[in-house]
């Protein structure tokens, strides 16, 4: 499990010394364990890379904030944080998978218009979750419904 891999990988940060890794995937932990809590649950691998593609999207905001504030101190910061949280995600879908994926979804769904889009989205969510960003995704979604 995911959640097992991160908790192995503070122990092996904690014993190489590395503070900046340990205090990333501290951070990842307390999410986790956050969310457990809220909703009572223990999260599998599905729901521990939506935690972990939250992560990411809010790191990515702050980034472009602090870049406009002209604070690079703090986007550097956040950048590493970006980067650590990314070694736990799968591999970005290149431009060509996502295509195929989103083709087979709306052929799985059956969708023709734009309010079959929650249907689409609804196939599409557990294949590129963390994978590729959810916003992209929806908006082509909503090009290839012809919106």
């Amino acid at each position: 499990m995911l959640k097992q891999q991160i908790q192995d990988d503070m122990k092996t940060a904690m014993k190489a010394g590395e503070k900046v890794r340990l205090g990333v995937i501290r951070l990842i932990l307390a999410a986790i364990k956050q969310r457990e809590v809220d909703e009572r649950i223990e999260l599998d691998d599905a729901q521990v890379l939506a935690v972990l593609d939250k992560m990411v999207k809010q790191r990515r905001d702050s980034i472009t904030q602090y870049s406009a504030a002209g604070r690079e101190d703090l986007a550097e910061v956040e950048r590493v944080e970006v980067g650590v949280i990314q070694d736990y995600l799968p591999a970005a879908l290149t431009d060509a998978e996502l295509s195929r994926l989103l083709d087979e979804a709306m052929a799985a769904s059956g969708a023709v218009a734009m309010s079959d889009m929650s249907k689409v989205m609804a196939v599409l969510r557990p294949q590129v979750q963390g994978r590729a960003d959810m916003g992209a995704v929806s908006a082509l979604v909503k090009q290839r419904l012809g919106v």
